[in-house]
């Protein structure tokens, strides 16, 4: 497992390079007070009066300027060029659960590459702030409480099943596979349980449940163990 660089009882904010407003900053300071930039993040952390506890990346975004205002014992320049900067800072982050801001939007292969950072570190929940919604990868379990008919879009990653209660379109004895079967734009009843056997599986849903869902992960909610050479 990569030794943490920073580590936090509390939820951890990490700040990417990408579509973020000063407003998605704030929400997010709000659940996860301790700031860390990723590379080209620490630009907008800036702009909106922030200073990160700490920046992690391999720093060809940030411009010198930008650096030049950061104590250097909050550097942590990782130059290797085998995975993304969000993988960097995510498997250097220690905490309960990491918002993130800054990985949506923008190019949709530095989206679809925060998808696959997400599914390699799903021992290490994300909840990822993309404009109206929220995404993460799915934990073993978990029990939210919903409005009616609100969208709850699951999208696999890998071949998982799984099973549930409080969706329109129950997903008991499905198989869902990206090549096959997937299981977008459901919707709930109400409360939800849901449960898979493996990690695997986006979960989309309104925005508006980012609280619960940190709550869900600092309460303890089950996370998923780490892959083994991690």
């Amino acid at each position: 497992m990569s030794k943490a660089i920073v580590y936090s009882s509390d939820p951890i904010t990490l700040l990417g390079g990408g579509q973020a407003s000063a407003e998605d900053l704030a929400e997010a300071l709000t659940l996860a007070p301790k700031l860390v930039a990723v590379d080209g993040g620490l630009v907008t952390a800036q702009l909106a009066g922030s200073l990160p506890d700490a920046v992690i990346g391999d720093m060809d975004s940030a411009p010198p300027e930008a650096l030049a205002l950061v104590p250097d014992a909050r550097q942590h320049r990782i130059s290797e060029q085998q995975s993304t900067d969000f993988d960097k800072a995510l498997r250097h982050v220690d905490a309960p659960v990491v918002v993130g801001a800054g990985f949506c939007g923008g190019r949709m292969d530095h989206q679809l590459a925060a998808f696959h950072t997400l599914l390699v570190h799903a021992d290490r929940p994300c909840v990822l702030l993309c404009g109206a919604e929220v995404i993460l990868l799915a934990p073993p379990k978990l029990s939210l409480e919903m409005e009616i008919g609100e969208t709850v879009s699951l999208f696999p990653l890998l071949r998982v099943t799984g099973q549930s209660s409080g969706l329109e379109w129950p997903i008991d004895d499905l198989v869902f596979d990206p090549a096959r079967f997937i299981g977008t734009s459901n919707r709930s009843m109400g409360g939800i349980d849901l449960s898979f056997d493996a990690p695997g599986m986006l979960l989309i849903m309104p925005r508006r449940y980012l609280r619960p869902l940190v709550a869900h992960f600092v309460q303890g909610g089950v996370r998923w163990p780490a892959r083994e050479g991690q």
